[in-house]
């Protein structure tokens, strides 16, 4: 997480009473509600940077992908199903 600094606001009371109503809403701390509208403004405005995209359907979770099967080996077939010859299994 990034470095958290203090600092104090001067805000009008109706204001802050509206960001606490908005705080309350959704359960947060006035002060979290504050800078959540403030990352959302400078996102909406490219003020701040972003986080660097995952790949086009890549999903961070995941493990690598399965190795290839051999040259030869049928489509979806694994090193295992064929056999020694290149060729389909011969069901010995």
């Amino acid at each position: 997480m990034a470095e958290r600094k203090s600092f104090l606001l001067r805000i009008d009371a109706a204001v802050l009473e509206a960001a606490q109503r908005w705080a309350n809403d959704e359960l947060r701390s006035v002060n979290a509600q504050i800078e959540f509208v403030l990352r959302e403004a400078l996102k909406r405005a490219s003020r701040i940077p972003q986080p660097p995209a995952a790949p086009e359907g890549a999903d961070p979770g995941t493990e690598a992908p399965a190795p290839e099967a051999p040259a030869g080996a049928p489509a979806g077939a694994s090193a295992t199903e064929s056999s020694p010859s290149g060729g389909p299994p011969t069901g010995d």
